[in-house]
């Protein structure tokens, strides 16, 4: 396994069991849902995700992202690399990624069961793009990205399961009201 000279990382405490996330992050659409949507990191883009049949559930299933920012397209092709259920996933790039801010990278998640509710550390570690003329951007904001991403990733997951809490707790009430 390469090493990378750039990382970041984010951990988060999940309200679920350890099991519930796994099964929830497997699902990499739920993963790069903030890469689907607009946003101001994007300059207001998105990408699109493509999945093979086992839809990266499995070592070795390939999946991607197609899109541009500023009219410049952008790609990246990743494969699952590590999955252990309940405990860890991990995938990397296949060829260098047509991005502006990261280059070849290994990404993933890691889940340890913490007092009824589970640890989440989402972690990237990644080099710079191969592509001389966009490195200053990199280095700029290289970090910021990754950070973002990590960021994006692990309370994106928290969230859901604070959500489909309330929603519970809720229906609960209404049915004891």
């Amino acid at each position: 396994m390469p090493e990378y000279p750039f990382s970041a990382e984010t951990r988060v405490v999940v309200d679920a069991s350890p099991e519930a996330v796994f099964a929830f992050l497997d699902d990499h659409r739920n993963l790069s849902a903030h890469m689907e949507q607009t946003s101001w990191m994007m300059m207001g883009s998105r990408m699109d995700i493509h999945l093979d049949e086992s839809g990266t559930r499995t070592v070795g299933s390939r999946f991607g992202f197609t899109g541009s920012i500023l009219g410049i397209p952008l790609s990246v092709e990743e494969m699952v690399s590590e999955r252990d259920p309940p405990r860890s996933k991990a995938w990397v790039t296949i060829m260098e990624p047509a991005l502006w801010v990261i280059g070849s990278y290994r990404m993933g998640f890691v889940i340890a069961p913490e007092s009824g509710s589970s640890l989440l550390t989402v972690f990237i570690g990644y080099d710079l793009p191969r592509r001389f003329g966009i490195r200053w951007l990199s280095w700029l904001l290289g970090g910021f990205y990754a950070k973002w991403c990590t960021n994006r990733m692990a309370n994106d997951a928290a969230r859901h399961f604070r959500i489909e809490a309330g929603e519970a707790n809720d229906w609960l009430n209404r049915q004891t009201s």
